[in-house]
């Protein structure tokens, strides 16, 4: 099989790292083709041995962007193409079609409640997704809660298939000794105790709830907040008005496996933390988290699709907080108080190992594949692409 995945960029994101870590795993010939930003994710894929093509899509509206994409998909051959975030599963999946492609998958990685990707519902946004994905075969959910959110939005139940986010359990397994290195490399005290907050950082994660928290706790309390994004400075100035900001260390894009570039990667940075905190109210799966439980760190954290669809006893160590800093300063401190445990996996987080999800997207292959051919439905133009 030759499958091609098409993604809107390949800057650190969950998104992103998550289809380079599948790829490590899927038994399929891959390409990539990216729409905007040849990002480090990029480098990682190349690194890996996965060709990457930049389309060199110049906004939302480059319709010109298609008959090139489409060209790209008919000379490559491809038996299936799979289409990764919202721009890119528009224009991905109407190619595939243009193309000839028979078999058409999409993943949808961010549907919230009121925002995808960031980008409010609109009425808009929410009638080209469902025009396009009549396009496609089936449409992956990555949890149990974002395949209720499709059904509702008018995607039919028959055509949504379940496969989680995965991870690289030995990865995130805790190391003492990057521990100690990353700890001494950011100066850390020895007697602090690190908060870790992780993901993209846009006004939806809430991350200014942990920077608040933060000047709610004693001084050895530190904030160790990983990742990059358009509310950088929002939080640097957030940190310096609440008198913390010689506690909040921002360490920037880290990639989930090492890269080659400088300094500590993810799996690092986690086993430095002693708590990871997840403030975002809207999460789809909640990665990190389950990144965190890897780790055999304890969680507090406002939504993660991943843990509520799972038993209760699976992640004895993760609470849920409703509420705003003053909440997550005390769920903190008493975390802390109950002092510390083992540093192992959660059973939650062996539930979700990346062999098991790359197992479960190949039957969606495999169906995908074996479905009739049926003949393109109309489509109305990507023009009103939501920005």
């Amino acid at each position: 099989m030759k499958a091609l995945h098409i993604i809107t960029g390949l800057g650190v994101g969950g998104a992103e790292q998550q289809l380079r870590l599948l790829l490590r795993h899927l038994p399929v010939d891959c390409d990539v083709v990216t729409l905007t930003n040849p990002g480090p994710v990029a480098d990682g894929l190349i690194a890996d041995g996965v060709r990457v093509t930049h389309l060199g899509m110049r906004g939302n509206r480059d319709i010109g962007a298609l008959p090139r994409l489409t060209r790209l998909v008919r000379a490559g051959g491809y038996d299936l193409v799979h289409t990764h975030l919202y721009r890119a599963c528009l224009y991905g999946r109407l190619a595939a079609r243009l193309a000839g492609v028979r078999a058409i998958v999409a993943t949808e990685h961010s549907l919230g409640d009121s925002q995808m990707e960031g980008r409010p519902l609109t009425t808009g946004v929410r009638a080209l997704y469902l025009a396009s994905e009549r396009l496609g075969r089936s449409t992956v959910a990555v949890s149990p809660t974002v395949a209720d959110r499709l059904e509702r939005w008018g995607v039919p139940a028959a055509r949504i298939e379940v496969v989680p986010n995965g991870i690289d359990l030995a990865r995130f397994r805790f190391d003492p000794v990057q521990r100690l290195r990353v700890r001494q490399r950011f100066g850390l005290p020895e007697t602090a105790f690190v908060v870790g907050a992780v993901g993209r950082l846009a006004a939806g994660k809430r991350f200014d709830v942990a920077v608040r928290a933060l000047a709610r706790l004693p001084s050895d309390y530190w904030l160790l907040l990983v990742g990059g994004g358009p509310e950088d400075n929002v939080l640097r100035r957030t940190a310096y008005e609440a008198g913390v900001a010689d506690r909040v260390l921002f360490t920037g894009e880290r990639p989930y496996v090492p890269d080659g570039s400088p300094g500590p990667d993810l799996p690092s940075l986690t086993a430095a933390m002693d708590l990871l905190v997840s403030p975002s109210p809207e999460e789809a799966f909640g990665l990190a988290v389950v990144e965190a439980l890897a780790a055999g760190l304890p969680v507090v954290h406002a939504s993660c699709p991943a843990i509520e669809d799972l038993p209760p006893d699976t992640a004895p160590t993760a609470r849920r907080v409703t509420g705003g800093a003053e909440a997550f300063a005390r769920a903190v401190a008493e975390v802390r108080a109950a002092g510390p445990r083992p540093r192992t996996a959660a059973e939650a987080a062996r539930h979700y190992c990346v062999t098991r999800s790359a197992a479960q997207l190949m039957d969606v292959y495999a169906t995908a594949l074996a479905a009739p051919r049926e003949a393109a439905p109309s489509s109305p133009s990507p023009q009103g692409v939501s920005s």
